[in-house]
């Protein structure tokens, strides 16, 4: 399937594309299997911040869903410590997340129903030096099933972006299928879910943990009973820190009615996982709520709070109506050269607020502008 697709070749569709070949001239230049040589080197270019090869293969659609390698192994080290020996990944894609488990495992197989995507996937296994069994099948065909033989089931299916909520049932492939047809081989499973799934329509006990990576919410990943260490759980990567949900501990989150002299933005994996707390009494500190959004959770204080289980803490500059001239004037007293908007709007009226409020600037500084009810708070980054 990939025979006569080189490096070499790759390579120099790569460099075509960065000069803005279009695609007439790519055939000329490719020759045969020209269109799947152009897809994997736009994968290729595409995948820089995401893996630490560069000479992958993948497509599109597999570069989309692959795991990214800091979370990979991260999840990888977890299972570790369970002294896993086998784990079968259902539905492979190009296989990023398998490859980082076998290096931690004696036995790992991968199947997938695409033989590209298996070739892929094979590939990659031999870029990482690692040993699969690959298995280019439907996963949840009985004879199929018959032929793992491990402690361990992952599962990362495919998510339709148009469904209005996220369910079960409509995961390709769904978890309660693979449950159903691998619960005789074993009871440990693990299952990458969307992060905005209910966790009441998740079924079994286990653990769900929250990946936030680089700042942004990246990963649900639910651990069933066997492989759980809590009910919930938050990891910040790629710091490494860790938050674990504990029933036992004293409620002391509450809320302000001003901002304080600093602001405290909190990951959004730890607002996910119901962790509010477990992070309050971990950063030690006289911290109140501020705001809590969708995509922007604050706490407050009159300390300066800096941690690895917080996004960034910002020094409160001023409190003021929110209003895009008042905004700007007061930036442009207080030398302020750049504005970054951290608040909910509208695509469409984004860049036009924010000319209103960049207007003119000149200095060096660079405000951080939230909006708190009808507030704003103008900050700076510590």
């Amino acid at each position: 399937m990939l025979e006569g697709i080189t490096e070499e070749k790759i390579g120099e569709a790569m460099e075509l594309i960065r000069r803005g070949f279009d695609e007439k001239k790519l055939r000329a230049r490719l020759g045969e299997n020209w269109e799947l040589i152009a897809e994997i080197a736009r994968a290729r270019i595409r995948a820089k911040d995401k893996f630490s090869r560069d000479d992958l293969f993948m497509d599109l659609e597999g570069l989309r869903y692959a795991t990214h390698e800091i979370v990979a192994r991260y999840r990888a080290e977890r299972l570790e410590e369970f002294g896993i020996r086998s784990i079968a990944d259902v539905s492979c894609g190009i296989g990023i997340q398998l490859i980082f488990y076998a290096m931690k495992v004696e036995r790992a197989y991968g199947i997938d129903i695409d033989p590209l995507k298996i070739e892929f996937a094979r590939r990659n296994a031999e870029k990482y030096g690692v040993e699969i069994e690959f298995i280019n099948a439907d996963s949840l065909a009985p004879e199929t099933v018959e032929r793992v033989d491990a402690e361990v089931i992952f599962s990362d299916p495919a998510r339709p972006p148009e469904m209005p909520e996220r369910r079960l049932e409509d995961l390709l492939p769904s978890p309660l299928k693979v449950y159903g047809a691998y619960k005789s081989k074993t009871d440990s499973f693990i299952f990458d879910l969307p992060p905005q799934m209910r966790r009441e329509r998740v079924p079994w006990r286990g653990e769900f943990e929250y990946i936030d990576l680089h700042g942004h919410l990246n990963r649900l990943t639910f651990y069933t009973e066997p492989l759980a260490k809590a009910e919930r759980s938050a990891v910040i990567l790629p710091a490494g820190v860790r938050l674990e949900s504990d029933p036992n501990l004293e409620n002391i989150v509450e809320w302000a009615e001003e901002p304080g002299q600093y602001l405290y933005e909190i990951p959004q994996a730890v607002d996910y996982a119901d962790l509010l707390n477990e992070l309050f009494h971990e950063l030690k500190a006289d911290a109140k709520m501020l705001l809590r959004e969708k995509r922007r959770v604050l706490a407050t204080g009159d300390e300066p709070v800096k941690s690895p289980y917080l996004k960034r803490t910002y020094s409160v500059v001023a409190v003021l109506p929110f209003h895009p001239v008042r905004i700007n004037d007061l930036l442009r007293r207080e030398n302020f050269g750049r504005a970054t908007l951290k608040m909910s709007v509208p695509q469409e009226d984004y860049w036009r607020l924010r000319k209103r409020i960049e207007a003119n600037l000149r200095g060096e500084r660079r405000a951080f502008v939230f909006k708190v009810g009808d507030r704003a708070v103008i900050a700076e980054s510590l």
